[in-house]
C-alpha cells in the first residue's frame, strides 16, 4: 500500500513537471503578448488539475498492470521460440493500443468534422464516424505493422538508423505526392500514437523481448 501511494505521489509529480512548460507557453504569451484576461480562469485550472491527477493515475496503472503484463509476455514468447505468435502478439498489441490510444480519437473527431467541413464527407453524424472509424483502424494497421518490423530488427540485429533513415525518406516522398488534404491528417494522426497507451505497452514488449534473446535464437 505505501509502495502504492509512493508511486501515485512520483507520478503525480512527473505528471506536473511535464505540463508545466505548456502551462508557461500559454501564461506569457497571454499576458506579454496577447495582453488580454485569461479567459475563464478558474475553469482553466480546474481543467489542469483534472489532468494532472488522471495523467499520473492512468500512468501508474499502467506500470503497475498493462506494463509487467506486455513485457512478461515477450519474454514468455521468445523462451517458447515461436516466432509466428510473437509477430502475431507484436501486431496485436500495436494495433489495440492504437485503437485504444485518446489522443488519436481526440485528433480523429478533429479530422472528422474538418473533412466534413471541407465537403469531402458528409455533414451527418454517420459519415463523420465513419470517416473516423476508418482513420482510426487504418492507423492502428500501420502501427501494428510497425511493431513486427521492430520485433524482427530486435531479432536479426538490425542497426535501428537503417530503419529510420528509410522511415522518413518514404514519408517525404509519399508527402510530395500524396492529395494536400491528408497531408496534416497523416502527420497529426502519425504523431499521436507514440502517447501514453502505446509508448508503456510497446517499450515493455522491446524491453522484455531484448532482455530474453541474450540467450534464446528464434531464427
Amino acid at each position: 500500500m505505501k509502495t502504492t501511494a509512493t508511486g501515485i505521489i512520483r507520478q503525480l509529480s512527473e505528471s506536473v513537471r511535464n505540463l508545466l512548460p505548456i502551462v508557461l507557453v500559454v501564461a506569457v504569451f497571454q499576458i506579454l503578448i496577447i495582453r488580454q484576461p485569461i479567459p475563464d480562469l478558474f475553469q482553466l485550472l480546474s481543467g489542469t488539475l483534472f489532468v494532472v491527477v488522471g495523467l499520473a493515475l492512468f500512468i501508474r496503472g499502467l506500470e503497475m498492470g498493462l506494463f509487467p503484463i506486455g513485457e512478461a509476455m515477450a519474454y514468455g514468447f521468445a523462451r517458447k521460440g515461436s516466432l509466428a505468435w510473437l509477430l502475431a502478439f507484436s501486431f496485436a498489441l500495436g494495433f489495440g493500443t492504437t485503437i485504444a490510444e485518446p489522443a488519436l480519437i481526440a485528433v480523429i473527431g478533429e479530422a472528422a468534422d474538418i473533412a466534413a467541413e471541407a465537403g469531402v464527407i458528409g455533414h451527418d453524424a454517420a459519415a463523420r464516424a465513419n470517416y473516423a472509424l476508418g482513420l482510426r483502424i487504418t492507423v492502428a494497421l500501420s502501427v501494428g505493422l510497425a511493431i513486427v518490423i521492430g520485433v524482427i530488427r530486435i531479432l536479426k540485429g538490425w542497426p535501428v538508423h537503417y530503419l529510420i533513415i528509410a522511415g522518413y525518406t518514404g514519408v517525404v516522398v509519399m508527402t510530395a505526392f500524396a492529395p494536400k488534404e491528408i497531408i496534416g491528417i497523416a502527420y497529426d494522426s502519425g504523431g499521436v500514437t507514440t502517447s501514453t497507451v502505446t509508448v508503456p505497452l510497446v517499450t515493455a514488449l522491446g524491453v522484455g523481448l531484448a532482455s530474453s534473446i541474450r540467450d534464446e535464437i528464434l531464427w
